[in-house]
């Protein structure tokens, strides 16, 4: 067993008891502080939330401009290729998140849509596998999987600027949970699934014959 795989499933470890604890002792009382407390100013915890919404539109914007650059040139440098594979592992983030979210069919903290069942709504909690639909999708958090999968590469990318991505993932987390729209441990698995797709996809990398993503010069795609 490498390194790699003890650290992974160590952290995985880490994660399913910290869900487990959350599901049973913290869940609860935070969806019904942050609804009888802090939803009031829901506005304001949704600009904290739309961080993660606009990384999808960053991403189609900077597949299309490097598709396009890759046609003119070949020549790559290590910005390049970061935020290239920052899109690549949002997409994929992203289509793991669904699928999970119909495996563990969780229902939300509070109804949003079609009177679907909540923990505010008619005390409706826990998790319902592979039931489908909108009122079954809350675990693990989509706008946690998708800011971590992005910041995981940024992370590894350029280590001096953590407290920055710290910051933007901290930021997502106090709007999710402000807003009451997800529950704790839906955040953490969300993190969870998010940091573990940006680190694979940023070792996948590294080990190909791509622009090395901790080297700070430039070089074509060959590595030549």
């Amino acid at each position: 067993m490498t390194d790699r795989l003890k650290i992974w499933l160590a952290a995985f470890v880490a994660t399913t008891a910290a869900v487990v604890f959350c599901y049973a002792f913290v869940d609860r009382p935070v969806a019904f502080y942050a609804y009888a407390h802090l939803v009031q100013n829901r506005a304001s915890f949704d600009v904290l939330v739309q961080i993660s919404e606009y990384l999808f539109v960053a991403a189609a914007i900077v597949f299309a401009l490097f598709g396009f650059r890759a046609l003119v040139t070949m020549r790559w440098e290590k910005w390049h290729a970061v935020l290239l594979l920052c899109g690549i592992t949002l997409a994929v983030a992203e289509t793991i998140k669904d699928e999970l979210k119909f495996v563990f069919g969780r229902t939300w903290p509070e109804t949003w849509t079609n009177n679907n069942p909540s923990l505010i709504g008619n005390g409706t909690y826990g998790f319902n596998p592979f039931h489908g639909g909108g009122g079954y999708a809350s675990f693990p958090s989509g706008h946690t999987t998708a800011v971590c999968a992005v910041v995981a590469v940024l992370w590894l990318a350029y280590p001096k600027l953590r407290p920055l991505w710290a910051m933007i993932v901290v930021a997502v987390v106090v709007g999710l949970v402000g807003a009451d729209y997800h529950f704790v441990s839906d955040i953490i698995a969300g993190g969870f699934l998010g940091s573990s797709t940006g680190w694979l996809a940023v070792m996948l990398w590294d080990e190909s014959k791509m622009p090395r993503m901790r080297d700070g010069g430039s070089a074509p795609p060959n590595g030549g």
